[in-house]
């Protein structure tokens, strides 16, 4: 069976594909939202669809119904899409690929998606993915991650990850793009498990500036970092009305603040040439947006 519904297959130069799924690895709904961001900022169009067959148990990722007309009836199944976005102004074009994580047969949905990826010609593969941590909301949030490349992560200057444990298909994926010879990147932000039910565009936010290193394309995030700055205020103003809960969190900065004055997390500070390569790369993407050379 094939499991690819394609509705179009674009020329594209040199794409990267970025995936995310809602569910166990979108802590926050921050994965998720970070490629709807870019869905949405891109103006990324579908071209093709994962039949959800033979991937879902519909008893727990259910269809829904939708009226149109405020008559007719329509079951709208869970759906993984992939979309393109043609980007003239960088070097390269994006697909990005969104859904729920899929229930069953989880190998051969990678194999599925690294059909898409030959399909299309793409050269890079990012995941992204969020996870609950013992992490406070008032401080910046923590990207960690691994690439089956060393060069990219220490191009991004990526704090490598140390887990151990239960996985997702984000986790799946990556090891089946790796195997499959295709350059790969998965990025991780920490949510504060305080606050796990609330969306996070700060976390969404966090993930959108390690990607733009990874992908070399510049975003204009300005309406994401203003929804950072609400959420942390609202955040902040619900931790300061309760007391035991703002002593937990002044726990966790007491923590954090030690445990950056032992060790330092140097690594997750960009080095001055990759600050300057990206603002490089910025400034030339604007430049083409505007008309210029």
């Amino acid at each position: 069976m094939d499991h690819l519904i394609w509705s179009e297959r674009p020329r594209l130069r040199d794409p990267a594909l970025v995936c995310a799924f809602s569910g166990w690895n979108d802590a926050g709904e921050a994965a998720s939202s970070a490629l709807e961001f870019l869905i949405d900022s891109f103006g990324a169009y579908e071209v093709a669809r994962i039949d959800p067959e033979e991937f879902f148990d519909f008893t727990a990722v259910r269809p829904t119904i939708r009226l149109v007309g405020g008559a007719t009836r329509v079951i709208e199944w869970p759906a993984t899409t992939v979309s393109v976005a043609h980007i003239p102004a960088a070097d390269r074009d994006l697909v990005l690929l969104k859904g729920h994580e899929p229930s069953l047969r989880w190998r051969t949905f990678a194999a599925t998606v690294i059909e898409v990826a030959r399909s299309l010609d793409v050269s890079l593969v990012i995941t992204l993915g969020a996870l609950l941590a013992d992490v406070p909301h008032s401080r910046p949030v923590s990207i960690t991650g691994f690439a089956s490349d060393e060069r990219l992560i220490e191009r991004i200057a990526l704090a490598r990850t140390g887990y151990e444990g239960p996985t997702g298909i984000v986790g799946v994926l990556h090891d089946a793009c790796t195997k499959a010879g295709l350059t790969a990147a998965s990025l991780w932000a920490a949510v504060p498990h305080y606050v796990a039910v609330a969306p996070n565009p700060k976390a969404a936010l966090a993930l959108i500036r390690r990607f733009e290193g990874l992908a070399g394309i510049a975003v204009d995030a300005s309406a994401l970092e203003q929804a950072a700055d609400d959420y942390d205020r609202q955040v902040s103003a619900a931790v300061a009305s309760d007391p035991e809960v703002k002593d937990f969190v002044e726990r966790l900065e007491e923590t954090m603040d030690e445990v950056d004055e032992i060790a330092p997390h140097h690594q997750d500070i960009p080095s001055a040439d990759a600050i300057a390569r990206d603002f490089q790369r910025f400034l030339r993407q604007r430049r083409r947006e505007e008309g210029g050379l």
